[in-house]
């Protein structure tokens, strides 16, 4: 009885703090799985946090003289590629068109770029020289983080670490009560032991599996915006010849290449005639890597 009641409150209070929500519309590709977000952990204040460490980010760039400038090359040209990309995420979630967008270049070697929660997105020139980039693969690229920005990847993530800790207290507390404090170090092997077997059966899928949203979303807003969804094969191709020697797929918070290549050729189908459609509009995209 007292084992039971014990179980039974960990349980409540584990399931108090966390709802099953879909952050965006399902759009053509069918972004639609439910997503448990801790009710202690709202959007807004994600945002707060997302928008202050990137203007920290900005601030240091800024310090090494690595910001580019607006007027570079590189900066307009990512921005004109934002431009097309940012009016399709309403698609996915109308009030992105309300968030405070903004578009840096930051002059870093790293192939990296990324898009914080409330759409702050930076790239770094490594990603775009090195792997001579066009402009259809930088809008995968792009296409690619916003969505994860779009469905609340980062505090998806968050939430899940705030469920991990608390389970891991639970039973912690509960270990106490019921042995009256005895093989405190065998409970805490244990728990050591059970974070792991988290990471590895848990987290890290769960990361793949947001890996995979953003490749599919971002395909389709960028086939919105008028970029060739054929550029998604190219740029991981590329990204598969530059990452010689990464992780293997069980033990990676990515796909493997492959694996990601074979998903994104099946789901290109799906976005070919957006694609079309959005060619009729908009400009032709550069299909060559521009100097500066």
């Amino acid at each position: 009885m007292k084992t039971t009641l014990i179980v039974s409150t960990l349980a409540l209070a584990l399931l108090a703090g966390c709802q099953q929500v879909n952050t965006t519309q399902g759009g053509t590709v069918g972004a639609n799985r439910k997503q448990n977000m801790s009710t202690l952990l709202p959007s807004e204040q994600v945002d707060q946090m997302a928008a202050a460490a990137y203007a920290d980010t900005i601030n240091q760039a800024r310090q090494k003289n690595a910001l580019l400038p607006a007027n570079h090359p590189t900066t307009v040209r990512v921005k004109n590629i934002a431009a097309r990309l940012i009016p399709q995420t309403t698609v996915f979630r109308p009030e992105a068109a309300n968030w405070k967008w903004e578009v840096n270049v930051e002059q870093n070697k790293q192939l990296n770029a990324y898009c914080m929660a409330g759409g702050k997105i930076m790239f770094y020139t490594g990603i775009i020289e090195q792997l001579q980039l066009t402009d259809d693969e930088i809008a995968q690229i792009m296409g690619h983080e916003i969505s994860h920005a779009l469905r609340e990847h980062s505090r998806e993530r968050m939430s899940e670490e705030y469920n991990k800790q608390m389970g891991m207290q639970g039973i912690s507390i509960a270990a106490s009560i019921l042995s009256g404090g005895k093989y405190a170090d065998l409970t805490n092997t244990a728990l050591g032991v059970g974070s792991q077997a988290y990471d590895v059966a848990l987290a890290l899928p769960n990361s793949r599996t947001h890996e995979s949203e953003a490749d599919v979303m971002g395909l389709e807003l960028a086939a919105r915006a008028g970029y060739n969804p054929q550029a998604a094969v190219t740029l991981w191709q590329k990204m598969a010849a530059a990452s010689k020697g990464a992780p293997p797929e069980f033990l990676s918070t990515h796909p493997s290449n492959q694996s990601r290549i074979a998903e994104l050729q099946a789901k290109i189908p799906m976005v070919q005639p957006l694609y079309e459609a959005a060619k009729k509009t908009q400009p032709p995209a550069s299909t060559k890597k521009k100097k500066g």
